[in-house]
């Protein structure tokens, strides 16, 4: 008899242990109680159940796979058709599509105008944040359609037309003329490549098909070196007339029915952002209309500029959640040294470091969707919304790529491959920082408010004091950002440091009045008193971590 033994079974040496399960088919708003505390707080508690049911659909299986699969086919150019003829197109994946018209549906693009009552900023920047945590990229064309409202207001004739289809809710993709739509998608075209955020140097050119002046028609000559989501049906867009900058909107179609000769040059490769497409285009005698008073350009489509960048904290704020949420869902599975992860105390800290740094940025950007909300009635709150969207814009979106790689560490080499979302999180994590303003333009942005604006520094005061006598670091921190604003001798080079201080205190005066005590104290004590370390996971000893970690854990 031979004593040769058999080959091994196949499942024998690959016994799956002490792995988290997939954190799949859980709703991200109803498991986010810093949000859904803050929709409550902040006047969207009306609208908590269709937030609720959007989260539902944002957290299934079947629309995170949507998500993968437009990130993992990013869109491709089709500058002809197969005889020839220019078509300037660009071609998505499917996915792409389902998530676009699911986002519509629930007028994530439009709500606030749709619904013009209290709450209804604050609902839809609840939206917004929820879609980033799943796709992000598909942010970007809803945002801008959200954001040209304001901006197209100012050419009364030109809302007129274009009203009623950014009203519309049902998505649309194909090429066609706006009015053969129901609900059309508007982007923006105003970087060049010789000035960047100096759109002052650009050198596209408008020339008036008549007499010219505000709501006329133009043929607009040129390049620009970034259009965000050229599949828009119309893009706001900045160029050179006799008296100065102006603003124009250009529709992808002419009203004659002809294509308007808006020329797709390539798409940018990027490195995040990935669904959605950015492209070099040209103006070759595009046909477009001027909106607001010429030579007014900028004052104009800043309008639209400040909706977006309420967007980009809330975009930025929503990615950090998710980061979070795989974080603590890992480190609540997976033990090491006897014990699950989140029992050990140093992975406590971190924990509970990265889930203060998100509860402050939900608190912040669902205070400043409050504002956008009130100042439709108010001067104040308008105020307000002018200086905080830029402290917070800068602030939160600079935060992002240092906390998103820190969840990443958290689950070691499985958050370092692309099977986990973190790959895809570190990739869009510092697009918020960037558009629409990099740090140092947004930084000068606050420098030109306090200056120009003067209500604008007394109503960020205003709400920061409201958190007085909560706390001795935050109490201290007042005083030092009071001597700041109140100062008009800094020099230019310590205006991040003032708008960095400035977006801590404003964090821990909300979180001292509205989150649990254990999170504000961690926030006054990790964030305020100078002698704490830089990294995240150096809280002072003795505050409730595990408490603050549980807050933040999505349950399953």
């Amino acid at each position: 008899m031979s004593n040769r033994r058999g080959p091994a079974s196949p499942a024998s040496t690959h016994e799956v242990t002490n792995q988290a399960p997939p954190l799949e088919n859980v709703n991200p708003f109803t498991t986010d109680r810093a949000l859904v505390e803050a929709l409550t707080r902040e006047g969207g508690d009306w609208a908590k159940a269709s937030v609720a049911e959007y989260g539902a659909a944002l957290g299934s299986d079947e629309v995170r796979r949507w998500g993968c699969q437009a990130n993992a086919c990013p869109p491709e150019l089709r500058t002809h058709d197969p005889r020839g003829h220019r078509i300037d197109e660009v071609e998505f994946h499917p996915a792409w599509h389902q998530v676009m018209r699911l986002a519509m549906a629930h007028e994530v693009h439009n709500l606030p105008w749709r619904t013009p009552r209290l709450g209804a900023f604050v609902a839809r920047s609840a939206k917004h944040y929820l879609l980033s945590q799943v796709e992000a990229g598909a942010c970007c064309p809803l945002t801008m359609t959200f954001a040209c409202m304001p901006a197209l207001r100012h050419q009364k004739d030109v809302a007129a037309e274009w009203e009623g289809r950014l009203l519309g809710t049902e998505y649309d993709p194909r090429s066609l003329p706006a009015a053969q739509k129901s609900a059309v998608l508007i982007g923006m075209a105003m970087t060049e490549k010789q000035g960047g955020s100096d759109v002052r140097a650009n050198s596209t050119r408008a020339t008036p098909l008549g007499a010219g002046g505000p709501g006329a028609e133009y043929e607009l000559v040129g390049h620009k070196w970034f259009c965000s989501a050229p599949m828009c049906d119309a893009f706001l867009t900045l160029a050179y007339t006799e008296r100065g900058l102006s603003c124009f909107l250009t529709p992808r179609w002419r009203p004659d029915g002809e294509r308007n000769p808006i020329h797709l040059q390539r798409l940018k490769n990027k490195l995040g952002n990935r669904s959605n497409a950015s492209a070099e285009i040209e103006y070759r005698g595009a046909w477009a209309r001027m909106v607001g008073e010429e030579g007014r350009g900028v004052p104009t489509i800043l309008e639209m500029v400040n909706h977006t960048r309420l967007d980009c904290v809330s975009g930025s704020a929503g990615l950090m959640r998710q980061a979070l949420a795989q974080a603590t869902h890992h480190a609540a599975h997976r033990s090491t040294f006897g014990r699950l992860l989140c029992e050990q105390p140093l992975m406590q800290n971190v924990l509970a470091d990265l889930a203060i740094e998100v509860e402050a940025a939900t608190a912040l950007l669902m205070r400043l969707a409050r504002a956008y909300d009130e100042a439709r009635d108010d001067e104040a709150p308008r105020a307000f919304a002018r200086i905080a969207t830029a402290v917070a814009k800068y602030w939160v979106c600079k935060r992002t790529p240092s906390m998103v790689y820190e969840a990443m560490e958290c689950l070691g080499g499985n958050g370092y491959v692309e099977d986990s979302i973190l790959p895809r999180l570190y990739r869009e994590a510092p697009v918020n920082a960037i558009w629409e303003g990099s740090g140092n333009v947004i930084c000068l942005d606050v420098w030109r408010a306090m200056a120009r604006e003067p209500d604008c520094v007394p109503a960020l005061l205003d709400e920061i004091r409201l958190g007085s006598g909560a706390h001795p670091a935050l109490d201290a921190a007042i005083g030092e950002v009071e001597a700041a604003l109140a100062a008009r001798d800094g020099t230019e080079a310590s205006a991040r440091r003032r708008v960095e201080r400035t977006a801590l205190t404003l964090q821990a005066s909300l979180l001292v009045r509205h989150a649990p005590t254990a999170v504000a104290d961690a926030f006054c004590a990790g964030r305020l008193e100078a002698s704490n370390g830089l990294a995240f996971g150096t809280l002072p000893a003795g505050l409730p971590l595990k408490e603050i970690v549980e807050r933040a854990t999505p349950a399953t």
